[in-house]
């Protein structure tokens, strides 16, 4: 037993189950282990390794950043910080807004709401959410969501959050018979939600515009209008982009694919803000958002806010993306994923749906039975088959994640076209010989 197992507490798994190999090092869409073995990074590792394992520039801004200043509290300046926020605001088109970092997600998803609630006025304002969504796994965080692995820890009412349903084309809660009935029915459910408790007592709605790790990628016209409901009542709408920005879907933010039509009043980040070579996270603030706050005392903080490293690896992670042309490549490449999915999903019967493909992200749901579309397991279980997948891909050298019936794709966006098609054709072999009865 390493001392790792022995020693450390690791997330979302039975301590007594937890059995994985060191990890050394990595470069590019690869990483290695102390046996030396290498694993093409499927998944990027917690959808966040976007540009890749130790991307040089990355590696470079942190260390020369070092050398000058590690650390200085957010009562003092520090450049990079200036610069990062800067940048942030001119990609995403929020000019005259502004920038909170966070270290992670979840906090920057819980200061989000705060914010929100600040500027409207409402402490205790209600937030609205979408069922099996994931926004983190503090409290306030599992409130918002409606998770199944953390719902039984929390009384969302208790934190003011509410939940509708969420725009799951296939297996449509409102039994709508086609994606855009679905989306229309699943966005107005948003509004009635909001009504139902008076647009005066609702701060947010807190939704995730696209990817996200419980695998529901919503139709096309979902988002406008969602933006449409929110904005009809003047309820702030936050887009969880943790996951989604940074050309995961092909964008710099998720929500960009739908034009101003879909700009939310804040958004949140992590993962691909610096590629995750250094934890970060932000809340970006609308002009209007960011004035109702610009005389009051912002009543929250955390010691390493903004910290000097950690921004500039944001601001290296940004102009690698640009500098590449990734959030591109990203979009094209995604695509040409998509189309391969499809041709597997033809061959591999136990394959119900593919869905995503807007940038390198897609989702692969798992069926008994096409046409009752039976999952092979009650969500969020893993079926012992897609475990057997899972470390299958690793003894072969890809490394694959999975999430209930699903097997989620999200490669860096360095990854070479070979590379990936291989890795698609071991899926397409395993998924065969494996049973999911």
């Amino acid at each position: 037993m390493t001392s790792e197992r022995r020693d450390v507490l690791h997330s979302w798994c039975v301590q007594a189950e937890w059995d994985a190999p060191t990890v050394t090092g990595g470069t590019g869409a690869f990483f290695h282990d102390e046996n030396g073995r290498r694993y093409l990074d499927m998944s990027s590792l917690a959808e966040c390794t976007t540009l890749g394992h130790q991307h040089p520039a990355v590696v470079r801004a942190i260390r020369d950043q070092a050398e000058k200043l590690c650390f200085v509290t957010a009562a003092w300046g520090a450049e990079p910080r200036a610069r990062l926020a800067e940048q942030l605001l001119e990609k995403s088109g929020f000019t005259g807004g502004r920038v909170f970092f966070t270290l992670g997600g979840a906090d920057a998803n819980e200061h989000a709401v705060k914010f929100a609630r600040q500027a409207r006025r409402k402490p205790r304002g209600w937030v609205v959410g979408r069922d099996r969504s994931y926004h983190g796994a503090s409290y306030a965080t599992m409130a918002f969501s409606r998770d199944a692995r953390t719902q039984h820890l929390i009384d969302a009412a208790e934190w003011r959050a509410a939940h509708v349903p969420s725009p799951y084309a296939y297996r449509c809660p409102f039994g709508s018979a086609s994606e855009e009935e679905c989306a229309e029915r699943a966005a107005r459910s948003v509004g009635e939600a909001i009504d139902a408790r008076g647009a005066d007592e609702v701060a947010a709605v807190l939704m995730e515009p696209n990817a996200g790790t419980n695998g529901i990628v919503p139709p096309d016209r979902y988002w406008t209008l969602l933006r449409e409901e929110t904005r009809r009542r003047g309820v702030l709408l936050i887009a969880d982009e943790v996951m989604s920005a940074f050309g995961r879907c092909g964008e710099w933010f998720a929500w960009q694919r739908h034009g101003e039509a879909g700009r939310p009043d804040i958004m949140t980040l992590a993962k691909g803000l610096t590629g995750a070579h250094v934890p970060l996270g932000a809340v970006v603030l609308s002009r209007k958002v960011a004035a109702h706050l610009e005389g009051e005392m912002l009543p929250t903080g955390l010691t390493y806010c903004g910290h000097p490293l950690a921004c500039a690896a944001g601001v290296a992670a940004l102009r690698a993306y640009e500098d590449e042309g990734l959030i591109e490549r990203s979009r094209i490449l995604g695509a040409r994923m998509l189309a391969m999915l499809r041709e597997v999903q033809e061959r591999v019967p136990a394959i119900g749906d593919v869905r995503g493909g807007h940038g390198l992200f897609a989702v692969v749901e798992l069926v008994k039975d096409r046409t009752t579309r039976e999952p092979v397991a009650a969500w969020p279980q893993v079926h012992p088959a897609l475990r057997a997948f899972v470390e299958r891909g690793r003894e072969a050298g890809v490394s694959f994640a999975v999430q209930g019936n699903l097997v989620i794709l999200a490669p860096p966006l360095v990854i070479g076209e070979a590379d990936l098609t291989d890795a698609l054709g071991l899926m397409e072999r395993l998924l065969m010989e494996l049973s999911w009865s």
